[in-house]
């Protein structure tokens, strides 16, 4: 840390004068660019709107109070086949993350060289487009329903669970690795006796957390046409019936928080 010279005694200085005048030339960047930015938003907002907001909030509150308990016999459906969309999407992304992982990993890919780059490129894709995205690209390719669902979930948890899961491989302790490559055992088999044991707390870890997320995701997908009970909330806006759209999403609230409640339980006993 700098020290200065005061009349004899050292006065300690968390930064050089230098430093602070850079830390201080950041600081004005940040308020200008700050200032910048909301000079920008102001000028495309239509303020009128913003200020009539808690009106309008206050207006649709009162018509979607209180909820149409009634329509609640027509969500079974639609809630079973959101959790179908989450379910069944995460365990296909399970089956295409772990051999994609292992490709990754730099201590299990056959080639660090031409191997892991296209394992690399795998996750990154599949991570960096939302699954709304990839909803409204398969719709349009496969046409509307469960299974396009299914398909952007399962895409869209490819690359999540392939990341941790390869970063576990990384991790692993050597020393059993090197143990078992030392009794003459095969490649297959120290992957089987001494990689698998040790990610198999983390696989499970990272299934259920996966799964908790596509429970909300999948609750949405139906908006754009991918099924769910995301659908029914779609049919419920187009036609102002905001009683049901309250129901809607106290459902959809439920229905996460018990995703919530088993992924922690689950979560708990794993680890």
């Amino acid at each position: 840390m700098p020290v200065s010279h005061t009349d004899g005694l050292a006065v300690w200085r968390k930064r050089t004068q230098g430093q602070a005048l850079v830390m201080w030339v950041c600081w004005l960047l940040g308020v200008a660019v700050f200032v910048y930015c909301w000079q920008r938003i102001s000028e495309a907002t239509t303020w009128f709107f913003v200020w009539d907001a808690p009106r309008i909030a206050n207006d649709i509150w009162t018509r979607a109070t209180p909820p149409r308990w009634d329509y609640i016999a027509q969500l079974g459906r639609p809630v079973w086949d959101t959790l179908n969309i989450a379910t069944l999407g995460t365990m296909i992304a399970l089956c295409i993350a772990v051999p994609v992982a292992f490709m990754a990993a730099r201590n299990t890919t056959p080639s660090r060289l031409f191997v892991r780059p296209i394992a690399l490129l795998i996750i990154v894709s599949t991570r960096s487009i939302n699954s709304l995205i990839w909803a409204l690209l398969l719709i349009a390719i496969i046409g509307p329903g469960v299974f396009a669902g299914i398909i952007a979930i399962a895409i869209r948890s490819v690359g999540f669970c392939a990341k941790l899961l390869y970063e576990a491989i990384e991790e692993i302790d050597e020393s059993q690795v090197e143990a078992i490559t030392a009794t003459g055992a095969s490649r297959w088999q120290v992957m089987t006796y001494g990689i698998v044991p040790q990610i198999l707390p983390a696989f499970a870890g990272i299934a259920v957390f996966r799964w908790d997320i596509n429970i909300r995701e999948s609750t949405v997908l139906g908006l754009v046409g991918a099924g769910g009970i995301g659908l029914q909330l779609q049919a419920s806006l187009n036609v102002l019936a905001w009683p049901q759209v309250s129901l809607i999403l106290l459902v959809i609230l439920a229905a996460v928080v018990l995703g919530e409640w088993v992924s922690a339980k689950v979560r708990g006993a794993i680890i």
